[in-house]
């Protein structure tokens, strides 16, 4: 379980950054032609953006360049991303977002004289324009929030400062916290943050689960301070910018980009802590009560409703698991699924210095960059399933849309991630009729997916509105607001049904998003519209399965309620939520039903 330098992983296992460039020279060169295309650039457009065909060929040729660009940082950047360890890495990295930064600033001009150009010009350009003319809509929409071109530009130069809470909370996290040993049952065992997430939440010896939990919280509280000062001086930023750019709360800020009303953010929050808390707390006991715990803990939540049937799963049959499921979306699909896996988009090794949890990046019409740790667990399967979505969307909407058009509002953006877990669910479940099996693959679903989904990350997302409302009122975070935040926030859903023990109130240190905006409430904001499109598959196949594609290519040409329409249905009304929220009833209500058939236990 002990994890291996990165020069120790297994090659195999590792993605292969070759197919971004053959070799580090590359990269730099690639550079350097783009800083001359940037020069050139400032020369050919700088002052000049009044005629509409101008403004149009100005955004094209901006479009090139910064296609480029997003290949030589995801070079720098996806190195790092597996060993922040590295001080190399990290210098290389640090000197390219330098340039690019540098690069941005000199073209920051555009969107400001652009909108300074006659409004005839500006009518004129949308529709002469084609891939970049809802870039140009949502520019003007945004022409109310415009600073001054000068202040844009040296906004633009501050980008790099501008983003010191996160490489600050990074760095804490995954180069300088140092995790003990711990001990149970007289056995020491390693520990770390992938350890922890990865094994130990869901380890079933109740002795060494609470062990681990015990010094991991231990450890994180040794740097809470830090922590909650990186923090804070990202939300007073993002207050300070909102009120720069004219809006009238920072809410109204961050979710404008989304094109998202604060009616359907609050919806998410609101109601799934209100509706779906009752259902959770019935799988809280059942847990507690299948594996004859004293008492159900926060430290207990992720166990394995069925310990005895986890069977190990390898990369290999993982390739399988994923291509069967993902087959009802077409031959070029499963293509993709096949070269992931043959060409090594996917990072799976487990090695000190790697980012925690998964993700993908991927590059404009071509190949996208997937990481995760493998742990040979089902709950793996389903991340590689999840990633792949994202990957699939670009495939998609790469293919139909514009380098401005192809990415969805973020409030869609996880829709085809987790749709990817439900079909590898449902496809699991008509793979095998047993009842053993299909509990196994239901509880998989709740306590990856949805939990994933609508617990950890809409708890992240309620505690995050409450943290912006305090400094939409002009006050400040610190360690001890913030716990007492995430206490609150943990006890308000999980009621007396899970114990709170003391360390759970640290969990706000360990994930990134809240340095992202708006973004953890757009996790079950994607699952609700990705529970509908496949129960619609279920329903209707073919026709389903060609809108949910038609949705996947519409990328960033509509707005999520558009987006959603195209799918087929309505994301202004309670509905969706509520069918969702209904639907996991539904399957936990399923799991206590065959768990009294199995086992005889009955809540």
């Amino acid at each position: 379980m002990q994890l291996c330098s990165r020069k120790d992983a297994p090659v195999e296992q590792t993605w292969d950054l070759s197919l971004i460039y053959a070799e580090e020279k590359l990269m730099w060169q690639d550079l350097e032609r783009t800083k001359d295309l940037v020069k050139q650039f400032q020369t050919t457009y700088q002052g000049k953006l009044n005629k509409a065909e101008t403004i149009v060929n100005c955004l094209d040729k901006r479009g090139e360049i910064l296609e480029v660009q997003s290949r030589i940082w995801s070079y720098a950047g996806l190195a790092l991303e597996v060993d922040y360890t590295d001080n190399k890495l990290r210098e290389r990295y640090e000197k390219v977002s330098d340039e690019i930064t540098r690069m941005e600033s000199e073209m920051a001009f555009v969107d400001s004289e652009i909108l300074l150009a006659p409004e005839e010009e500006l009518r004129a350009a949308v529709t002469l324009a084609r891939g970049c003319r809802v870039y140009l809509q949502d520019l003007i929409a945004k022409k109310a929030h415009m600073l001054s071109p000068e202040t844009e530009k040296v906004l633009t130069a501050l980008g790099r400062s501008l983003g010191l809470p996160y490489d600050v909370y990074n760095t804490m996290k995954l180069a300088d916290i140092s995790f003990e040993p711990f001990t149970a049952e007289g056995k020491t065992y390693p520990l770390g943050y992938s350890l922890y997430e990865d094994d130990y939440e869901l380890e079933s010896n109740i002795a060494v689960r609470r062990a681990a939990f015990r010094a991991f919280y231990d450890t994180l509280k040794k740097y809470r301070n830090t922590t909650a000062s990186a923090y804070n001086a990202c939300v007073v930023q993002e207050k300070t910018m909102s009120q720069l750019r004219r809006f009238g709360n920072v809410f109204d800020s961050l979710l404008f980009g989304q094109k998202v009303t604060r009616e359907m953010y609050d919806r998410q929050i609101d109601l799934i802590t209100e509706r779906l808390a009752p259902h959770m707390r019935r799988y809280a006991r059942l847990i507690g009560k299948i594996h004859h715990l004293d008492k159900m803990t926060f430290a207990d939540l992720k166990i394995a409703v069925d310990p005895g049937y986890d069977p190990k799963v390898t990369i290999g049959e993982s390739h399988k698991y994923v291509r069967e499921a993902l087959a009802i979306l077409g031959e070029d699909y499963v293509d993709m699924v096949d070269r992931a896996y043959r060409e090594r988009w996917i990072d799976f090794a487990r090695n000190v210095g790697k980012s925690t949890g998964g993700f993908c990046s991927s590059l404009y019409r071509r190949n996208s960059f997937i990481l995760l740790t493998w742990n040979d667990r089902m709950a793996d399967v389903f991340t590689v399933a999840h990633e792949l979505g994202h990957a699939g969307q670009s495939l998609y909407s790469d293919r139909a849309q514009s380098y401005y058009d192809t990415d969805p509002s973020t409030y869609m953006v996880e829709a085809p991630s987790t749709m990817n877990e439900l079909l590898l669910a449902h496809h699991l479940i008509r793979a095998k009729a047993d009842k053993r099996f299909r509990r196994w693959v239901l509880s998989n679903l709740v306590s990856n997916t949805y939990y994933h989904n609508f617990v950890t990350h809409l708890r992240e997302a309620w505690y995050q509105r409450e943290v912006y409302r305090i400094v939409d009122g002009g006050g400040s975070v610190n360690a001890d607001v913030l716990s007492d935040l995430f206490r609150k926030n943990l006890e308000l859903f999980w009621g007396g049904d899970v114990d709170i023990p003391e360390g759970a109130e640290l969990t706000w240190m360990r994930q990134p998003h809240y340095y992202m905006g708006l973004y953890s409430y757009t996790y079950s904001a994607g699952l609700t519209v990705a529970t509908q499109a496949m129960l619609r598959i279920e329903q209707e196949g073919r026709s389903a399965v060609e809108d949910w594609k038609k949705f996947l290519s519409a990328g960033g040409t509509e707005d999520p309620v558009g987006l959603a329409r195209i799918a087929g249905f309505d994301i202004t009304t309670d509905a969706p939520l509520n069918n969702t929220i209904d639907y996991i009833g539904s399957i936990i209500d399923e799991i206590c039903s065959l768990t009294e058939q199995i086992d005889g236990i009955r809540l």
